[in-house]
């Protein structure tokens, strides 16, 4: 079949080339909107962060010169991403100048059109709805080829509900019937070069929250509590861990697994207690549910 050609783009004038082309600037001249309705969790900023590592920066930022008018979050995520140190890129893998993000300039609207666009934004998704039937077939597509579905932006429980993830249970609990419940050990191959130890984790906010604990006045014991608890919002690159193990060598990869970094035996991860721990908190939410309906009903 014929290629068809693709339509050349017209000769545009050079004010109106400029009122449609994309700018760059520093995140430092990008002021977010003071009374921004739209709150971002440190969880979504994080999402945020890793979709913008596997795509790209794929929506551009908008901006005028007040500041931030669409995009807060993203810009959260950036601001996120280069204190990590990690680099911005463009969908097709281009690099961005260090500390710029594209933005599309909405100079001249008027302060109540900015600032209804500005709830328009954040609100449009919430307008739309979903064609289970298709959205479960494309699921289904990205899941049988092994692609991460959590970059798709759908929760863990909200993914189990349509028949996806690893879901562990008694009946009506597992995965739907359209889908194995075979349990395979995943396979660790070199497919890059060796990860360094930093780009294995996030540690940003555990060393915030650290630094806070160590400049408040504490007991000793308290204080090496409170320490030790702040481990907990270490974020970990399990893609990177996986490049990281696939190059280590036995006694390491040996770590890793104990350390369950890694799991290539599902028999392993039962022996070392993580599913044991799973089930344990399953356990423990049905007991906590259970009290609350004897107390309701009381």
């Amino acid at each position: 079949m014929a290629k068809a050609k693709a339509a050349e783009a017209p000769e545009l004038d050079p004010e109106i080339r400029g009122a449609v082309e994309v700018q760059l600037r520093h995140i430092d001249t990008l002021i977010p909107y003071a009374n921004n309705a739209r709150t971002h969790s440190s969880e979504q900023v994080a999402q945020l962060a890793a979709a913008i590592e596997e795509f790209g920066f794929t929506n551009p930022l908008i901006a005028d010169e007040q500041g931030v008018v669409a995009g807060h979050g993203r810009l959260l995520a950036v601001r996120q991403l280069m204190k990590a140190g990690r680099q911005i890129r463009t969908p097709a893998g281009v690099a961005l100048p260090a500390g710029h993000v594209p933005v599309i300039d909405c100079s001249g609207w008027s302060e109540p059109k900015r600032r209804a666009y500005i709830l328009w934004d954040n609100q449009s998704a919430a307008l739309a709805g979903w064609d289970n039937e298709l959205l479960k077939l494309e699921l289904g597509e990205l899941a049988g080829v092994d692609y991460d579905l959590h970059f798709t932006g759908f929760s863990t429980d909200f993914l189990g509900e349509l028949g996806f993830g690893d879901i562990s249970g008694g009946s009506g609990g597992g995965l739907s019937d359209n889908y194995s419940r075979k349990i395979e050990a995943p396979i660790y191959r070199i497919t890059g070069e060796k990860p360094a130890v930093a780009d294995l984790l996030d540690e940003t906010k555990t060393i915030e929250l650290q630094d806070e604990i160590e400049a408040a006045e504490l007991p000793d014991d308290v204080r090496e509590f409170l320490l030790a608890a702040a481990e907990r919002h270490t974020v970990f690159n399990f893609r990177n861990i996986a490049e990281f193990y696939a190059h280590a060598d036995a006694p390491l990869q040996r770590l890793m697994e104990r350390s369950a970094l890694v799991i290539i035996d599902f028999n392993q991860a039962i022996e070392n207690g993580f599913v044991r721990l799973s089930e344990g908190m399953m356990e423990q939410a049905e007991l906590s549910k259970a009290k609350m309906a004897e107390r309701d009903a009381a």
